[in-house]
């Protein structure tokens, strides 16, 4: 089935957002980032160096222009677009990664697993539980480098954001807010509820790779202990 864009709108002078769906649907999100990788090798392919950074979202997917591009910029993310949807590159299949990440859920790192196991009436030692069991999808990376959205949350373990976020998370926090999960990439201010924590660099600005995750990939969390936490701490 061909989809078309909802919306596409101007971001500043040198952008557009191109909308395929207001609200978060797995569908809609995996095909915003095989089209994202199809617009991009469109562009390469014709030649328009112009187009300089691609980011999708939970639904839609931006494209941002060198601020000297003189061609209009809306009409250009258009024509990419519609053109690699009617050329049906933005359903080919395209590799997934598997990211598996370590993560203790013992105290003293899940900060916030008492209140979780208040609010979801879910005993404590089942909250690792059902969150190690899911597969997740990164949905995009926003709010800062190398912080990826995940979805594929336990409805179980559904809840709202805190009313009082935190003025800094300590890296690595594994955290839950309405059906998603989250890593902290670095120690910043933050309102989800932390269950957890891994002891690997989630984002290191000095690596080939910064980021160790990146859009669509699939992540599976694997429960450690405190021992071998620190024994891969140590590592850093």
């Amino acid at each position: 089935m061909k989809r078309k864009p909802l919306a596409i709108v101007p971001l500043g002078d040198c952008g557009a957002y191109v909308e395929f769906s207001r609200t978060l649907d797995i569908g809609t999100n995996a095909f915003v980032q095989k089209l994202g990788l199809a617009v991009e090798a469109a562009a390469r392919k014709s030649g328009l160096s112009a187009l300089r950074d691609l980011v999708p979202a939970f639904g839609g997917l931006a494209l941002h222009f060198d601020p000297d591009f003189e061609g209009d910029v809306l009409a250009t993310a258009r024509d990419l677009v519609e053109g690699c949807i009617k050329a049906g590159w933005s359903e080919s299949k395209s590799a997934e990664r598997l990211v598996e990440l370590p993560v203790c859920y013992e105290p003293p790192f899940g900060l916030d697993t008492e209140e979780v196991a208040h609010k979801t009436r879910i005993e404590k030692t089942s909250i690792p539980v059902l969150h190690s069991a899911a597969e997740y999808r990164v949905l995009m990376m926003g709010f800062a480098p190398g912080h990826a959205y995940m979805g594929g949350l336990d409805p179980k373990l559904s809840l709202p954001r805190r009313a009082n976020p935190r003025a800094e998370v300590p890296a690595g926090s594994v955290a839950i807010a309405n059906e998603q999960t989250v890593v902290y990439p670095y120690a910043i201010s933050g309102g989800w509820s932390v269950i957890g924590r891994t002891p690997l660099a989630v984002f290191d600005a000095a690596r080939a790779e910064p980021s160790l995750f990146l859009a669509g990939d699939r992540v599976r969390f694997r429960a450690i202990g405190a021992d071998e936490f620190a024994r891969l701490a140590a590592r850093k």
